[in-house]
């Protein structure tokens, strides 16, 4: 042991020169500029003119701006309002049940005084190699859970996560000593309270990165909406974004409700319209990004160095 402290005291930091480090963090600095590019690109378009867009393409500076495609969305208020309540429901109900079930099964195979963890665990890799398929997921929501037009055919396709499990298991195994866990038992803790009280405080990195990767997930999902969702009202705001990409002739329906573009569907700004919707889609999730970004990195990088 003091061998290994002698040799980790004797250990060389190579630091890098005033200039090494500048290269770097211009390498560093354009290649985040060209992660965030498309993002921004997206923006000028929507606020683009139709006519520019028309007569010179996507441009970087357009000839004219507008806010022509925010402007014509504000008529479709009510449909793109119920969509995005349905999608923020979804996402945040759906995340807590993604994430109770998710941590609740990982913790349970885990522990080495589980008797069963070793067949749970072959079970939920198997789900992760092999499908039932779609012909069978629709028949089980719809004839066996009656479920179709229903809120819950949005949430439970996507309750349980198998590559989130195995996530949220390595972290419970690397964080978790099963020491506390025996001394909590000592004292007369049962399972439900050495897991509320003391292990999820523990795990709070962990569930928040499950959480991210559950949220993005509800968030964008639109096919469980194609196939169980007939009621309008019960339409998520992906599934209208790809209703309006997939066919642009619904902007034009929808014309005769704004004085403004009384005209006809040809005065639509479609192609502004089109990434107006992209960025509103974008903006929630993106705002709630920072908040889990800290937990995120930690979730991701504790157990990477091995003791």
């Amino acid at each position: 042991m003091a061998q290994r402290k002698k040799h980790i005291s004797t250990v060389e930091v190579r630091n890098f020169g005033p200039k090494t480090n500048l290269f770097f963090n211009i390498v560093i600095g354009l290649f985040a500029l060209t992660c965030l590019l498309p993002l921004i690109f997206i923006v000028i378009i929507s606020l683009s003119s139709e006519n520019s867009l028309v007569s010179n393409g996507y441009q970087f500076w357009p000839e004219h701006w507008s806010l022509a495609g925010y402007e014509y969305l504000a008529t479709m208020s009510g449909q793109l309002l119920n969509a995005l309540g349905i999608s923020i429901l979804v996402t945040v109900f759906g995340t807590l049940v993604n994430a109770t079930f998710t941590s609740t099964y990982a913790y349970s195979i885990s522990r080495t005084s589980f008797k069963y963890k070793k067949f749970f665990t072959i079970f939920c890799l198997i789900t992760m190699l092999f499908t039932p398929g779609m012909v069978a997921n629709y028949i089980v929501m719809t004839n066996l859970l009656q479920l179709k037009d229903t809120i819950w055919a949005l949430i439970l396709p996507m309750a349980v996560s198998p590559f989130n499990i195995i996530v949220m298991r390595t972290f419970f195994k690397r964080q978790v000593n099963e020491s506390i866990i025996e001394a909590a038992r000592i004292d007369g803790a049962g399972e439900l309270r050495i897991f509320a009280r003391i292990v999820l405080p523990l795990a709070v990195p962990g569930i928040a990165t499950i959480s991210l990767f559950a949220a993005l997930g509800y968030w964008n999902d639109w096919f469980n909406a194609l196939l169980y969702i007939q009621d309008s009202h019960l339409v998520p705001l992906q599934y209208l974004l790809m209703k309006l990409q997939s066919n642009i002739q619904m902007l034009s329906q929808n014309a005769s409700q704004s004085a403004q573009y009384a005209g006809g569907a040809a005065r639509i700004p479609q192609e502004a319209t089109r990434m107006a919707m992209v960025v509103i889609s974008i903006l929630p999730i993106a705002l709630s990004y920072p908040f889990f970004q800290k937990y995120f990195v930690k979730g991701l990088t504790i157990g990477g160095v091995k003791e």
